[in-house]
């Protein structure tokens, strides 16, 4: 597990009506924002390890540096078949030149407009999923996913998609249009989505891509009590404090499993839960939950400025959905579970 040069082979098709790819796929926010300077030619190059492994699936959103993180995929895939990838991009947070963030704009004739700019930024014709990075609470999601399913039919969309929306939404989402994948934080240690909206997405035939496997760094096996962050993390609870220490000592614990099993704790990490029909992104991730701004209640979000991951589909609680199943007694993944259980819950807030 631990060779550099494996490569990527389990492929996973997004739901039940979605594209094929890889089982992980490669999220590029963090080659342009929110997680500090990145060098533009290691990003680059990043890509096209990823894809070379066998990675198929590239993760932006037309927000990710104003729009740079999309100039940068065009950029790594200029030499490449378009066809070789699938593209999914999120749309509708408003940004400003100071990198703030102004709610989300999730109108039909919005929808237009990014995607015309996100075609131009890409140079593709199509995008293979799109969806929106958040609800906008000004805006039921029928229309949404309506205008989305017009682009889909003008064949500019090949698959929609989903973002940090409850059950309810989700089932008013897929009346319209059947919904590929949801995208979620999903980790051994952020296990909020089971209660309800996986078995919702189950129901569906919706995937999940779990973003934050690694919990933004904090179980890969690298973080540190003295280890500090330039970005968002600073001021996340689950990297502070009391917190911080509970936190580590469930990754000690992983470690030990990882250790009998001749991995690295991001390995085990990843693994996570278990085979099934989902789907994990690995590498830049979606700006901070409300998991990470309050305690036990709905948070406010950078993408909307508005509580909650979810206002019209319900009380906006940290959960999510997909169809990430754990495996079988004695797998990797669960062996991890047990262990995370074992040692307690993680200290989010």
């Amino acid at each position: 597990m631990t060779n550099s040069t494996h490569r990527v082979t389990r492929r996973r098709v997004l739901g039940t009506t979605g594209p094929e790819v890889s089982a992980l796929g490669l999220g590029c926010m963090g080659m342009s924002d929110l997680y500090g300077p990145a060098d533009e030619a290691e990003s680059v190059a990043t890509i096209h390890a990823a894809v070379d492994a066998g990675v198929t699936l590239l993760d932006t959103g037309d927000f990710y540096g104003m729009g740079h993180n999309e100039l940068l995929i065009r950029q790594a895939l200029r030499e490449r078949d378009r066809d070789d990838v699938a593209i999914s991009v999120k749309f509708g947070a408003l940004r400003d030149a100071d990198g703030g963030w102004h709610g989300n704009d999730a109108r039909p004739e919005a929808v237009r407009n990014f995607l015309a700019y996100t075609l131009r930024r890409l140079g593709t014709d199509h995008v293979d999923v799109y969806r929106p990075a958040r609800l906008d609470p000004a805006v039921p999601i029928e229309e949404t996913v309506g205008a989305i399913k017009e682009e889909v039919e003008k064949g500019r969309v090949r698959h929609i998609g989903l973002s940090e929306v409850g059950a309810d939404t989700l089932r008013r989402a897929a009346a319209v249009h059947p919904i590929v994948d949801l995208q979620i934080e999903y980790s051994l240690i952020s296990r909020g989505i089971e209660e309800e909206i996986l078995p919702t997405a189950r129901e569906l035939g919706v995937g999940v891509t779990a973003y934050g496997v690694l919990s933004r760094g904090l179980i890969s096996g690298h973080w540190t009590a003295t280890k500090g962050a330039g970005d968002f993390r600073a001021v996340s609870p689950r990297f502070q404090g009391e917190n911080l220490d509970h936190n580590l000592s469930l990754v000690e614990a992983l470690r030990a499993v990882a250790a009998e099993k001749g991995a690295t704790v991001a390995q085990l990490a990843i693994v996570g839960p278990g085979p099934g029909r989902g789907h994990r992104a690995a590498g830049g991730r979606p700006p901070p939950r409300p998991a990470d701004r309050g305690a036990g209640r709905a948070g406010r979000h950078p993408h909307r400025g508005g509580p909650g991951p979810d206002r019209s589909g319900g009380p906006g609680r940290r959960r999510g959905g997909g169809a990430v199943r754990a495996g079988p007694d004695g797998a990797p993944g669960q062996r991890a579970l047990t262990a995370v259980r074992a040692a307690g819950r993680c200290a989010h807030n």
